[in-house]
């Protein structure tokens, strides 16, 4: 992927500085709108007893982060990946998944509907990637896990806006309930 210095046209094209630790926050939502904050952790309740496993939850979460190149979901799902036991190998593989022998055929199916519902102007959710979803994942699995991917694509927004600085956070134990998109 080019970069702002690895321009693949002729003209020089202007972009806006990445944000770097430096550059204060833009948004603290849980002060200037709680709203915002506790509607996402509703969601996030509701995941945290939803029909799929805490792990597969995370990791979805984690490649969509990567996608959105969220630093602070990253972060936050990676270590939550290693307290639950996940391995280094299958998290820094993650963004080669299809290359990969680590990752089970639910985990595959999984995966590629993440990256379908995340990249909605690649051409919508193919139906392939939905009929392969289908053989691994129940219809109620299949609609807690879209809203999953609904939600951290929301975290991942609210948090690259809002120019959330990643590092402190630290794994609770327990599922998302401390997401923190401010």
């Amino acid at each position: 992927m080019a970069t702002s210095t690895e321009s693949t046209s002729t003209k020089s094209k202007p972009t806006e500085p990445k944000p770097t630790m430096s550059r204060p926050v833009r948004i603290h939502y849980e002060t200037v709108a709680p709203g915002v904050y506790e509607a996402m952790l509703g969601l996030e309740a509701y995941l945290a007893s939803c029909s799929l496993e805490e792990p597969l939850i995370h990791l979805v979460k984690l490649r969509a982060s990567q996608i959105n190149g969220c630093a602070y979901c990253l972060d936050m799902h990676w270590k939550d990946l290693i307290a639950l036991g996940e391995s280094a190998q299958r998290l820094y593989s993650l963004d080669a998944w299809r290359e990969c022998p680590y990752y089970s055929q639910r985990e595959r199916a999984a995966l590629a509907w993440t990256e379908a519902v995340t990249l909605l102007t690649d051409g919508h959710v193919d139906e392939t990637v939905h009929t392969e979803a289908r053989a691994q994942l129940t219809e109620e699995e299949l609609a807690d896990l879209t809203l999953a991917v609904a939600t951290i694509n929301a975290w991942n927004r609210l948090a690259v806006a809002g120019r959330t600085v990643p590092g402190d956070y630290e794994p609770s134990g327990s599922i998302a309930v401390d997401e923190s998109g401010s």
